[in-house]
């Protein structure tokens, strides 16, 4: 049994399911499901649709370049059963596991710090535009006082003090 990769999104395709495309160059084209495929007759690339494996590690909201996939490699090197052999190669996979486990979520956390770094500056963006709804309505029409307003959020933004 052999489990094919899918020429457009790179999933998996399990036998007796998909589509086989074959050019008159010979060349053979997989495909796991008809959206792959119409995706591919439409000569759409795969790093620039976003529901696809390759955007993903394109636009880096994937975790591609880490040394822990480099133990998953397989290795076609027939080794003799030695039980403590066994039993440390058990160990070194949790092992690779937890250091793997904890990459993915330094990654995670670096993206979701980026996400808050924009929203503060689209919350700034906003409070620039809407000042005069914030303005106390006694205090008059004063260009001076907004842009001194502005400013204090600015430099609140920048000292990490959350203002708004």
């Amino acid at each position: 049994m052999r489990i094919e990769k899918c020429y457009f999104c790179s999933g998996p395709i399990y036998p007796g399911h998909g589509m086989m495309f074959v050019r008159n160059d010979c060349k053979v084209f997989r495909f796991c499901k008809s959206k792959c495929h119409k995706n591919f007759k439409k000569k759409r690339n795969p790093r620039k649709v976003r529901w696809k494996k390759a955007f993903k590690k394109a636009a880096g909201k994937e975790l591609t370049v880490d040394n822990s996939f480099e133990f998953e490699k397989r290795r076609n090197i027939p080794v003799k059963y030695n039980r403590e052999l066994w039993s440390q190669t058990v160990t070194a996979m949790k092992r690779v596991e937890e250091i793997k486990q904890k990459h993915q979520a330094r990654f995670i956390m670096n993206r979701l710090k980026k996400g808050k770094q924009l929203q503060k500056e689209q919350d700034v963006k906003e409070v620039k535009q809407n000042i005069h709804l914030i303005r106390a309505p006694h205090a008059g029409t004063s260009k001076k006082l907004e842009e001194k307003m502005v400013q204090k959020l600015h430099e609140d933004v920048e000292t990490g003090v959350d203002a708004v």
